[in-house]
């Protein structure tokens, strides 16, 4: 699953000898590439590069498989940032014909090093089915969003309420003692949600009347207070996060009772604990990201054919109104929501005002915020 979207000054976008271009088209345009040759052979299979936490149903896959007379296999990596590692390290002779997972926090820079190639998709009638809210952050023919979610901080009501620990009202209370080794974050160096996260944060603390810090004072803070820094969001989430379903997994440590997720993972909770749950998540303004996950067509694929009838399987109605139920997200089709089936949309916040950063600064600033986010914390 493993997040904002548009609100950048001016002068980001206005270059002294280019002029001044429209926001959606400079968040959009893409540059020109080659259409690379296949890098493997194809046998017929369709090869699948994404996540290790994807969850597409078998009777889905098998659907396609039937109706295709292909072969689907799977190739995962622990997280988005691994699909795009992998994509890098590979470029030169892709072993794979699809990518799913990379969200608008990692597709800019696949677009702008050709990892895609375009998909006839966009000239599909299930196109139009697409909602606005899913094609704001990138709107193009390389990359097809297929669900949506907004990432955001989930605390566990039994350690706020039970415990008389105050409700924090501003990111800078979890610095304060009370939450001393008590919050897990995964890492934006490897994890989708924790780099959405880190990406909020730099919106929350430019827009706070504190003129003098920035998110990267708050993130040394916050390591200085014993914050655990995790790989990716399932280790953050089952391993030590106190509010959710991690207490009947494996290796469960249960230390922190704050960490990243989804402002509908309490929803989730719900939905498979019969309508209860004490995980909630903490509405700050600007400390949330509206994320999209893409699916997109890899340059080099053999199988382009076989990645092109997938796109069409997974946008189908059918498939996508189930996001919710099998992929723990959002459907991206218009007028889908969550299901009202044991408290899902019932416990499902809705975000207090999302970070709105556009993707072409996140692409322009994402190396230096990482090499920030690694000085502070480590």
């Amino acid at each position: 699953m493993n997040l904002k979207l548009f609100t950048l000054i001016g002068i980001l976008l206005c270059a002294p000898l280019s002029g001044c271009l429209d926001e959606s088209v400079a968040d959009n345009q893409e540059q020109e590439c080659v259409t690379l040759p296949a890098g493997h052979d194809d046998d017929g299979k369709l090869r699948i590069l994404t996540y290790d936490v994807l969850a597409l149903t078998d009777s889905m896959v098998e659907e396609f498989e039937s109706s295709s007379g292909m072969e689907v296999e799977f190739i995962k990596e622990s997280d988005a940032g691994g699909v795009l590692d992998q994509m890098m390290l590979t470029k030169s002779a892709q072993q794979a014909d699809l990518m799913i997972g990379l969200d608008n926090s990692y597709l800019k820079t696949a677009i702008d090093n050709c990892l895609l190639r375009e998909t006839l998709f966009t000239q599909s009638p299930q196109f139009e089915n697409i909602s606005t809210s899913a094609l704001k952050p990138y709107q193009g023919e390389l990359a097809i969003p297929f669900d949506q979610g907004t990432v955001c901080l989930n605390y566990d009501e039994n350690y706020v309420d039970g415990e008389n620990v105050t409700l924090p009202t501003s990111l800078w209370n979890l610095t304060e003692p009370q939450w001393n080794g008590k919050t897990a974050f995964p890492s934006p160096l490897s994890s989708s949600p924790g780099r959405a996260f880190m990406i909020a944060t730099i919106e929350y603390f430019e827009n706070d009347d504190d003129n003098q810090t920035d998110a990267f004072d708050w993130w040394s803070e916050m390591s200085d207070n014993g914050a655990t820094f995790t790989s990716g969001w399932t280790e953050a989430y089952e391993t030590h996060y106190t509010g959710g379903y991690g207490e009947y997994t494996v290796g469960y440590i249960g230390d922190s009772h704050l960490t990243v997720s989804y402002c509908h993972s309490p929803g989730v909770e719900a939905f498979y604990s019969s309508n209860w749950t004490h995980s909630t998540s903490l509405n700050l303004p600007k400390s949330s990201f509206h994320q999209v996950e893409y699916v997109g067509i890899i340059n080099g694929a053999a199988n382009v054919a076989g990645a092109e009838l997938f796109i069409e399987h997974l946008l189908s109605n059918g498939i996508n109104t189930l996001m919710p139920e099998n992929n723990l997200m959002y459907s991206v089709l218009e007028n889908s929501s969550l299901p009202e089936t044991d408290g899902f949309r019932f416990h499902a916040d809705i975000a207090n005002q999302p970070a709105e950063i556009p993707i072409s600064r996140i692409e322009m600033e994402m190396e230096q915020w990482l090499t920030n986010w690694k000085s502070a914390t480590q």
